[in-house]
């Protein structure tokens, strides 16, 4: 069972307690619940008008922060369920549209990425308001956020698209604000892993789809020299494959997709040998269990 069906099966929506949501998600949650009329229910059709129906979707795709599209859509019907189950559910594309066409106002949005090592399709809401860190601020000290940035910059910079904890650890007695131990770095670490902003294999951390759907225009403005961009999609790239000769990259997704009928790959740029091992494509409807799974995404523009 999903972690958020438990949540779902009360009939009326309800806006969620300070205590139960991190400052910035409540603070959120109670702006969207005020502006939209809690009696508004029935037909879910009108552009521009959520119901409760919406309502209870957003509420819990905000205490997750990012779901892989699979979990979206049972998110969607078991809102249905509960709230309208005489009604037709909507495309999933047009439910979202909807309610974005609220959240305008409030620079907040629903968007789509795809995930960096396999291209599974996730949503998540994004805060538009700002392109900096501070969009973090309300869930972390100035020392924490500098930790992330220094992190963030040595992920930009390797090849690999991940940093080591030793070398970011090694950087602690750099950052600004209130002095930090090792032991309190890697515990903050950890936070930003349980927040979704980073992601750790094996001692080493990468950013998550989360961060990489926030950040995109961030990043690209603030390390224009070691920004890394798909030479498929032209999407923001963290992780992938590159050529040896003319140095172009590519998306992991990106390059099964384009060699996929090719047994003797080139560089779609310069056309010598690709020398990489190309990957499988991910069957597009499956869905691993919570936990089992978590992926790194890259923002499609």
């Amino acid at each position: 069972m999903a972690s958020w069906e438990v949540d779902v099966k009360t009939s009326g929506f309800q806006a969620p307690l300070q205590s139960e949501l991190p400052e910035k998600t409540w603070r959120s949650a109670f702006v969207i619940h005020e502006l939209v009329s809690p009696s508004m229910q029935g037909s879910t059709r009108r552009t521009g008008i959520m119901t409760d129906v919406h309502r209870r979707f957003l509420q819990l795709l905000m205490t997750h922060g990012v779901l892989e599209e699979c979990d979206v859509k049972r998110l969607q019907k078991h809102c249905y369920k509960v709230h309208d189950c005489n009604a037709t559910i909507e495309k999933l594309e047009d439910f979202i549209n909807n309610i974005n066409s609220v959240l305008e106002s409030l620079y907040i949005e629903i968007k789509k990425g795809v995930t960096e090592d396999d291209g599974r399709p996730i949503y998540a809401l994004v805060n538009l308001a700002t392109t900096s860190i501070s969009k973090m601020a309300s869930d972390f000290a100035e020392n924490e956020l500098d930790l992330f940035r220094k992190a963030l910059e040595l992920i930009i910079d390797s090849d690999t698209g991940f940093a080591s904890s030793t070398n970011i650890l090694n950087l602690v007695d750099q950052l600004k604000g209130k002095k930090m131990r090792k032991k309190e770095a890697e515990h903050v670490l950890q936070k930003f892993v349980q927040n979704k902003w980073l992601i750790e294999k094996e001692g080493e951390f990468t950013l998550h789809g989360r961060a990489i759907l926030e950040m995109d225009q961030y990043i690209r403005e603030t390390y224009p020299d070691a920004v890394k961009v798909c030479n498929i999609c032209r999407s923001l790239l963290i992780q992938g494959q590159s050529c040896e000769t003319c140095g172009i990259r590519m998306h992991l997704p990106c390059v099964a997709k384009y060699f996929q009928s090719n047994s003797e790959p080139h560089c779609p740029h310069c056309n010598d040998y690709w020398p990489h091992e190309v990957p499988g494509l991910c069957p597009p409807a499956t869905c691993f269990p919570p936990g089992l799974w978590q992926g790194c995404v890259y923002a499609r523009v």
